[in-house]
């Protein structure tokens, strides 16, 4: 039989996905992710995922956000962590962007690109754990914007994060790592029991693919998955899919918001999650595939 989720004690959590429209002033930003982060809570959420870029999307200075960035003080860190502790909560936050790689301060990047970075803060307000984006979103899509090319702007990051919380182990991903199933086997293979999925999908390829990827991310790795995405028109050439949402590990959608602004709260049963993985031990069966690494 496969082994049950981290065993924390308890039954369920609440969970929020925040979702944002936001713009290049990361001024401005950061008081509309303060105030979602209150509704967050106000509405008993335990862990809250903001989107991707909430801080600053296309167009604005990611580079000099990034500059300023560098620890708990900072405008974006200083904010998230005081939040996180006064409103005594988990908070994933989305991506910030910063001038240095994980684990190395001085590890400065001097080609003008930053790191897509996801930091979780505890409770407690102090960063638990970081990500980096693994897969950049170098592609062609059929709206206005045409071409995408984030590794302009982006270092990727190396290496999957999975992190131990009060409510369960938890997988930190990004947008598009969601194309990529190998990375969230290897969460699955940690046995995590959520998976957060921040994002800033555009409106074509959310339309086609977004609910559909998070659902099957769910079901093969029987977790919940909180995907809290950008959800609106944030310039002339610019548009997002929105469609946050919190899924189930049987791949049912417990609650979504299909555009703007606003927070999707949804109860996660861990009692359910065990019951699935005890009844389908999908980890037990799985088989070796060659040449697969």
């Amino acid at each position: 039989m496969s082994s049950n989720n981290q065993d924390t004690g308890r039954t369920s959590c609440r969970l929020a996905a925040v979702q944002m429209v936001s713009g290049a002033n990361p001024d401005v930003n950061r008081e509309r992710a303060a105030f979602l982060l209150d509704m967050a809570a106000a509405n008993g959420a335990e862990m809250a995922v903001l989107p991707e870029n909430f801080a600053v999307l296309d167009g604005g200075p990611q580079a000099e956000v990034a500059e300023v960035e560098g620890d708990l003080t900072a405008p974006l860190q200083g904010m998230l962590s005081e939040k996180a502790k006064s409103l005594n909560m988990i908070i994933v936050a989305g991506t910030i962007p910063l001038i240095s790689r994980p684990g190395d301060p001085d590890s400065r990047l001097t080609d003008g690109r930053v790191r897509p970075a996801s930091l979780m803060f505890g409770s407690d307000g102090q960063i638990k754990a970081r990500y980096d984006k693994m897969h950049l979103f170098d592609v062609e899509v059929s709206d206005r914007q045409v071409r995408y090319a984030e590794s302009d702007s982006f270092e990727a990051g190396e290496q999957p994060v999975a992190v131990d919380t009060p409510l369960g182990k938890v997988g930190m991903t990004i947008c598009y790592d969601v194309r990529f199933p190998e990375l969230y086997r290897y969460l699955f293979e940690q046995q995590v029991s959520f998976i957060t999925v921040p994002a800033a999908f555009t409106r074509v390829t959310g339309e086609a693919h977004w609910e559909v990827l998070l659902r099957a991310r769910a079901i093969e790795n029987q977790c919940f998955v909180i995907g809290a995405g950008q959800g609106g028109v944030h310039n002339e050439r610019r548009e997002t899919f929105g469609h946050s949402m919190i899924i189930d590990p049987w791949g049912r959608v417990l609650a979504s918001q299909a555009q703007g602004e606003g927070v999707v709260v949804a109860d996660a049963n861990l009692s359910l999650l065990n019951e699935i993985r005890s009844k389908m031990p999908v980890r037990d069966h799985r088989r070796k595939m060659p040449g697969y690494c």
